[in-house]
């Protein structure tokens, strides 16, 4: 695993209608499968880092969240002008994590990211939107950098 800017979890994703679980047996709250599927999307960059937020595994850009993993559903920041456009998608659906709509962002059910090419298309629509975005001031104590290997 040289080369590649992620630490790994030897985690498993979601057996035949079974919660979410680690390894160790506790529940996970995002797809380690899919997470991992992502992760090889992205494995050139070096500019990637992961966070754990909202519940969920998000993946990072100079400090700004351009996809994650909550359960089983990818969500993707779009941006407020490729919203609705990103809605006419099949199996896409508004991010609505706090009971209200958060513009700019869609969850992807799984079977629109089931094949690599549609997934790659959805990550790089967050890539896409988040490069165009200043970097983000990093806050006390909290990094903004990639994580290694180790």
């Amino acid at each position: 695993m040289s080369g590649n800017p992620f630490l790994y979890r030897k985690d498993f994703g979601p057996g035949q209608g079974q919660p979410l679980q680690a390894s160790d047996g506790e529940p996970m709250s995002y797809d380690e499968k899919l997470a991992q599927r992502v992760r090889k999307i992205l494995a050139a960059r070096s500019d990637v880092a992961e966070k754990k937020m909202f519940g969920g595994l998000a993946f990072m850009l100079r400090g700004r969240m351009f996809c994650g993993v909550i359960k089983e559903d990818l969500v993707v920041r779009v941006g407020p002008h490729q919203h609705e456009v990103a809605l006419q998608q099949p199996h896409a659906r508004p991010m609505d994590f706090t009971g209200r709509p958060l513009t700019g962002y869609v969850y992807v059910a799984p079977a629109g990211y089931q094949s690599r090419s549609a997934l790659e298309k959805w990550v790089q629509r967050g890539v896409a939107f988040v490069s165009k975005m200043p970097a983000a001031k990093s806050r006390a104590g909290k990094s903004t950098k990639g994580r290694a290997s180790q």
